[in-house]
């Protein structure tokens, strides 16, 4: 059949004049009511049709102030198709939010392979060093509404879209390995207890509250989970600076057709980084959108986020040896076992032209995988198959979400569905099944199936399974819960054990049934016994006996990657210091630390009493930020050139005093001039390691000081 030009209904103006892009000559008048009226300039080209405001169907309006009225003082008529039309669109902007990780931020980027696999797998991706492919990347809280704060203690999402020559491969991860539950069958439980009470609508993005650690202390299999929850990797201090998981153990299967288990990671260039809980909830006043804006500045200043990709390659033969089951997503296999193999690069180089349009509508599917990783039985996994497609239909309105721009793929894609809401596509002929023999008449068959390229599961079942009996079960070696839990608990530093204590005590002291807390602390004595006992002091109750545990936990070798303090990086790469000053500071030295600091790698605000330019020693100087507006909690560590006289007025500004005894207590570096002396007296800040001469920052470095935290802070 000879080509057909594509039908006249795909010539419109939807790619030929796309939205955002006018330049428009303006003039402004004022109508009779002095409402400001900006209309096309009279002098402009009025056969430009971009720079004309019209209806969705290209009608030119003249008018975007005023209804259409019968008088000036008269009811509005209703034959107004221009507020009709502007009323009706607005009503139905907003779509459904996520169930789950409903806030999110979004980036593009490019994901280049740094070591090719292919004795691993077929993927074509990663069979030669240096491919690369677009992606798209959103992070995300779990618990919180759409418009919920970023920094509450909760798991953070880690979504990556890589669009691929053989399609879209969706790595749809968390920042933490491990889950709550084993089975799909519970994930409508355990959301429904996290989410705010079904009576009283509220908490918000929290878990400290009633319903969910009822769940929790019902469902041992949390245990491990609720270590990581309630770490300090729930309150990360970036999304530049977390680490990403698949969680669930995947298959490569290489050309030969031979597959062996993986487990993906996604590594932080930057290092791992967190908040102290006093710290995340003043941001979260401070700054809502703190971990959004950091997101987003960072991509616009050039300073592009990077994770390398890796992987735990491992075979039956080993899994079967283990005390824990690989498919169980309650367990994690520690890097000292299976090293993670670095095999790749993210770097995130472009924030979103509109929100809505890519982060919000972005769809990510874990059933979206190329030929050469498959999945496993792990039987969370395979209910996230079907519930992550299922719920873009009633989230994106139509089964045909894959045309949206962000979630189509950038390799040619052909098939014989058809029709449905919002279709706009116009497929040509007549050929929507197959077989079809339409060829025979001249005509276009369509495509077909392809044994040779096409994605094929990989065929073994057996290991260590009997598919002969259908049975609601779950696998006695899914059984032990305690095990790892202990082994993340002890893989920490003490003071980051006391940080978990503190986070249960607290979230605990929130649950106002008795019983609850009870069972709670039963099943943590089989965790760890001391861990136990000084959650319950801190909750001035009686320790009750151990919860029987399904199978005894044994104890495992501590492991370095689990905590993020032994990871620590010491670098200015990524962080921000924040310089305060005042009028009469000496603008040399604020020019001097500042290259400096740049020069390390890190990023620099200037904090001032005021933001307008202040007279300082050796000209004028203007302010990034009010210091009101800018927190010592919303910097990596904190700096002050200031002549003693502006230093001892700042002694009455309470501000300024928080932003020193806030740095203090947050274990952050101080580096100081002399006439700030009175204003850190001020604050109760003590000298100590991390509170240093100005001239020391860049050997300090912006570090935290956990030293210093037995002197403020008071932990179980």
């Amino acid at each position: 059949m000879a080509k057909r030009d594509p039908s006249p209904s795909t010539e419109n103006a939807l790619h030929d004049f796309p939205q955002g892009f006018a330049q428009t000559p303006v003039d402004t008048r004022h109508g009779n009511g002095g409402e400001t009226q900006q209309v096309v300039a009279k002098s402009a080209d009025h056969g430009d049709g971009q720079i004309h405001l019209t209806d969705n169907f290209g009608h030119r309006i003249s008018d975007n102030q005023n209804s259409l009225r019968a008088g000036a003082r008269g009811p509005t008529l209703l034959e107004d198709f221009v507020l009709r039309e502007k009323i009706f669109h607005f009503d139905h902007e907003r779509i459904p939010e996520r169930i789950v990780h409903a806030r999110g931020s979004g980036a593009h980027g490019v994901f280049e392979v740094t070591k090719a696999i292919p004795e691993l797998t077929k993927a074509a991706l990663f069979q030669k060093e240096g491919n690369e492919c677009p992606v798209f990347v959103r992070f995300s809280t779990v618990a919180g509404g759409a418009g919920s704060i970023d920094t509450p203690r909760d798991v953070r999402g880690f979504a990556v879209k890589l669009y691929t020559e053989q399609g879209n491969w969706d790595l749809v991860g968390n920042n933490i390995p491990v889950f709550f539950i084993q089975d799909a069958m519970k994930f409508p439980d355990l959301v429904h207890s996290v989410k705010m009470e079904a009576d009283k609508g509220y908490p918000q993005a929290a878990s400290a509250h009633d319903t969910f650690w009822d769940f929790v202390s019902l469902m041992p299999e949390t245990m491990h989970m609720i270590m990581w929850a309630m770490s300090d990797r729930g309150i990360p201090r970036s999304l530049r600076t977390i680490e990403g998981f698949g969680v669930h153990t995947f298959r490569f299967v290489n050309a030969k057709g031979e597959g062996k288990f993986v487990k993906f990671h996604w590594k932080p260039v930057l290092g791992i980084e967190s908040t102290t809980w006093d710290e995340a909830v003043k941001i979260a006043g401070a700054d809502p959108d703190f971990h959004r804006r950091d997101l987003y500045e960072s991509i616009e200043n050039g300073d592009y986020p990077q994770w390398d990709l890796g992987v735990q390659v491992f075979d039956e033969a080993w899994a079967s040896k283990q005390p824990y089951d690989v498919l169980d997503a309650t367990k994690l296999i520690p890097e000292e076992e299976i090293p993670v193999e670095i095999i790749g690069r993210i770097t995130l180089n472009r924030n979103v032209d509109n929100f809505f349009a890519e982060t919000e509508q972005a769809a990510f599917l874990p059933s979206n995988l190329i030929p050469g990783i498959d999945f496993t039985n792990d039987p969370l996994l395979q209910g996230r198959l079907f519930s992550y497609l299922d719920t873009q239909k009633s989230r994106l309105g139509t089964t045909n979400f894959h045309q949206i721009p962000i979630n189509a793929p950038k390799c040619p894609f052909h098939n014989f569905q058809r029709d449905g809401l919002m279709q706009t596509q116009v497929p040509v002929g007549r050929a929507n099944y197959e077989p079809n023999s339409l060829d025979e008449a001249g005509e276009n068959s369509g495509p077909r199936a392809c044994p040779e390229t096409g994605f094929t599961s990989f065929r073994e079942n057996g290991e260590r399974n009997d598919g002969s009996e259908k049975l609601r079960v779950r696998a006695d070696t899914f059984a032990d819960h305690y095990s790892q839990a202990r082994l993340f608990y002890r893989s920490q530093t003490e003071n980051e054990q006391a940080h978990i204590r503190d986070a249960i005590v607290f979230e605990l002291s929130k649950v106002n049934l008795e019983h609850v807390r009870t069972r709670v602390l039963s099943r943590l004595r089989n965790i760890d016994e001391d861990m136990a006992k000084r959650i319950a002091d801190g909750l001035a109750m009686d320790l009750p006996e151990k919860a029987k545990a399904a199978k005894e936990p044994v104890d495992m070798k501590p492991s370095d990657a689990l905590s993020i303090q032994k990871q620590a990086k010491n670098t200015f790469e990524g962080r921000t210091i924040g310089i305060l000053f005042a009028e009469g500071s000496d603008k040399e030295s604020i020019d001097k630390l500042k290259a400096d600091v740049e020069k390390a790698g890190g990023s620099v605000k200037l904090v001032a009493p005021k933001v307008g330019g202040l007279k300082v020693k050796g000209g004028e100087l203007k302010a990034d930020e009010k210091l009101e507006g800018a927190p010592s909690v919303v910097f990596d560590a904190v700096a002050s050139i200031l002549m003693p006289d502006a230093a001892e007025k700042l002694t009455k500004n309470a501000a300024a005093i928080q932003w020193f005894a806030d740095a203090f207590a947050h274990c952050k570096t101080i580096a100081h001039c002399k006439g700030t002396q009175v204003l850190l007296d001020k604050a109760n800040v003590e000298k100590d390691e991390g509170v240093v001469p100005i001239e020391d920052l860049i050997n300090v470095g912006p570090v935290r000081h956990w030293a210093r935290e037995p002197k403020v802070r008071d932990l179980p």
